[in-house]
């Protein structure tokens, strides 16, 4: 089975907080939370030293080759393919083609599951930074649907930021990196997104992120996936 080891080390991410690109607002008929900006969000993280073991097991959870959808069995298969069918109509204004549009909610079932997120929470994470546009470039260079900043494919990747736009190699990223902050930040989701977004201790991002998220979460009855374990959140003003 295709999983991911956790990761744990004590470490701390400094970075500035840039300022607010975007404005979050709710859009009630479709019942998402969405960002109106014409820039992408991303925080101006700084490259840190990693320690190399935990290099290693973040080159190892992202893979040297362009990933591809393996499945544990016909049942996770099944329950991914639900969840994304249950959630296409409010894609589908950012995403009007349907073989594209259920492949790209596929592999975020795919890529969360394997490293331990909810599936909803990576689409409201995906919402707030990138407004689900393959090719957004912030004002700092992060790229892609997840906003991943090139350094992380020279330390942990190929080393070819360019590979940043395949959509799977993005979204990859993006859940090994929030993985990897979860658990720096002991499973404190407010603390992991502040890391993520180069903003930590500061309440506008991970409040976008998480209004973003029950935009997406199913009604009852509805195909959930994902256990998101241990992950608390301490929502600051």
């Amino acid at each position: 089975m295709d999983t991911l080891s956790p990761f744990a080390v004590d470490r701390r991410l400094g970075g500035r907080v840039r300022a607010w690109l975007a404005a979050a607002v709710c859009a009630t008929a479709a019942g998402v939370c969405a960002v109106v900006s014409g820039a992408a969000w991303a925080g101006a993280q700084v490259e840190e030293p990693l320690a190399d073991s935990v290099r290693t097991a973040l080159s190892a959870a992202i893979g040297r080759t362009e990933p591809v959808l393996v499945f544990a069995d016909a049942a996770q298969r099944q329950q991914c393919e639900g969840w994304a069918v249950s959630l296409e109509a409010k894609l589908l204004k950012r995403k009007p083609e349907e073989l594209v549009r259920r492949e790209f909610l596929q592999t975020v079932c795919y890529e969360a599951k394997r490293a331990g997120l909810e599936p909803g929470l990576v689409l409201g994470l995906i919402q707030v930074e990138s407004g689900f546009r393959k090719y957004a470039i912030s004002s700092v260079g992060a790229r892609g649907y997840m906003q991943i900043m090139p350094f992380w494919s020279r330390t942990i990747g190929t080393g070819d930021p360019a590979s940043l736009f395949h959509m799977q190699t993005n979204i990859r990223f993006g859940c090994v990196i929030l993985r990897h902050y979860l658990d720096v930040e002991r499973g404190n989701l407010f603390l992991a997104l502040g890391r993520y977004n180069g903003s930590r201790g500061r309440a506008e991002y991970p409040n976008m992120v998480t209004a973003a998220w029950r935009g997406w979460k199913l009604p009852e009855g509805g195909t959930q996936v994902a256990d998101a374990g241990t992950v608390t959140m301490a929502v600051r003003r």
